[in-house]
């Protein structure tokens, strides 16, 4: 079925609107019922007598192509912030009721951050590109692959796999979306693969395959002028370094932050903690709660918080409002935020738990986060 079709019964039964009423003097209700089944398709004059009874403006000629190809090319080859602006665009719009309305609609709901799949009832509509995004959408990344086995798909399926923690499979996958990549020249995508393998990496604990891919990474997007990935390599770098133990390198890096966020002052405030500078660290927390009464954010008050019991209480695991506080914002971070997070907090629970006896819990927690215990056993601690 084509979409206009499709349209012309989504439209006409969110007016609750009968067949006969509205195809009187245009066609029978036979030929209306065929149209809507997809079984036939109606000459550019029906259509347009059938959607100006609708009410909606159809505009039945094919100029639109070229824009419509033009966004698709930006999203597949990994032009975010210049896809996201033509999808914004007011002249947008009138591509919704168009012979392209499909590609549009999809396309404006790939724009938005936090997309979500369109209803399943349209796809009987899409061809295997739309159908592509729609599976991705859906988070049904094997059919995707299988229909549209394009870099963006695979980097996307990659990216998929790397925030929820499944570092492997995520690194198998970005490097087929390389490969692809190299094939389709679409070198962006070629520098977010190698980001997101250098982030998997970093996640593992592995700092000289971090480093490699992450240089790659830095050399493509100085090249292709894409800077702001720049500071989340060196963040990531930071924060790896966080991770090891290495505190005096990763404080070089966050004292130096020109960007003044939640997660550069929570990370800097660890530094200075772990190098025994506790009033530097209570200063730079007390600039977090600052930043965070402008803009309040529960569950980074609590991150904070739980770094400022451990900075003026030497028998912090004794404290009860610690644990309290440990234990609520663990389960909201894995509830509402990437797998890093929870990762990033693992040795502090696992003390915590411990302390307190709950071996039981501790092993279910273990058990919960696989790439944790590939991190843990790097660093000799299982």
């Amino acid at each position: 079925m084509k979409y206009p079709q499709f349209l012309i019964r989504h439209e006409r039964l969110k007016r609750n609107w009968s067949q006969e009423g509205l195809c009187k003097d245009i066609c029978t209700v036979s030929y209306l019922s065929k149209i809507e089944q997809g079984k036939a398709e109606p000459s550019a004059e029906i259509l347009s007598l059938l959607f100006e009874r609708l009410g909606v403006e159809w505009q039945s000629t094919g100029i639109y192509q070229e824009l419509i190809e033009n966004a698709w090319e930006l999203l597949l080859s990994g032009h975010t912030r210049r896809f996201q602006k033509l999808c914004a665009s007011p002249i947008w719009n009138k591509y919704l009721n168009s012979i392209y309305g499909l590609d549009a609609l999809l396309l404006k709901t790939v724009s938005k951050d936090g997309a979500k799949p369109l209803p399943e009832a349209i796809e009987v509509c899409m061809d295997h590109r739309q159908l592509s995004i729609q599976r991705a959408l859906q988070e049904r990344f094997e059919e995707a692959i299988k229909l549209n086995p394009c870099s963006f798909i695979y980097l996307t399926a990659g990216n998929y796999r790397y925030w929820n923690g499944e570092n492997t499979r995520a690194i198998e996958l970005l490097q087929l979306a390389i490969q692809q990549a190299a094939s389709e020249g679409r070198a962006l995508n070629i520098m977010y693969s190698h980001y997101y393998i250098g982030s998997c990496y970093s996640n593992l604990l592995y700092f000289d395959a971090m480093n490699s891919h992450y240089k790659i990474a830095r050399s493509l997007a100085l090249d292709l002028g894409e800077y702001t990935i720049l500071n989340s390599i060196d963040y990531n770098i930071a924060s790896t370094r966080i991770e090891l133990g290495q505190y005096t390198e990763a404080l070089r890096y966050f004292e130096g932050c020109k960007e003044e966020n939640l997660m550069n002052l929570h990370k800097l405030s660890i530094c200075y903690e772990k190098t025994g500078q506790k009033a530097k660290a209570q200063a730079v927390l007390n600039r977090a709660f600052e930043i965070m009464k402008e803009k309040p954010d529960e569950t980074w008050e609590k991150i904070c918080r739980i770094v400022e019991i451990r900075l003026n209480n030497d028998n912090y695991l004794d404290c009860e409002e610690y644990g309290r506080v440990l234990v609520n914002c663990f389960k909201e971070m894995r509830a509402k935020m990437p797998v890093g997070f929870c990762i990033f907090h693992m040795p502090w629970m696992l003390e915590y738990l411990e302390h307190k006896r709950k071996y039981k819990q501790a092993y279910e927690l273990l058990l919960a986060f696989p790439s944790y215990r590939q991190k843990a056993a790097f660093k000799g601690e299982l």
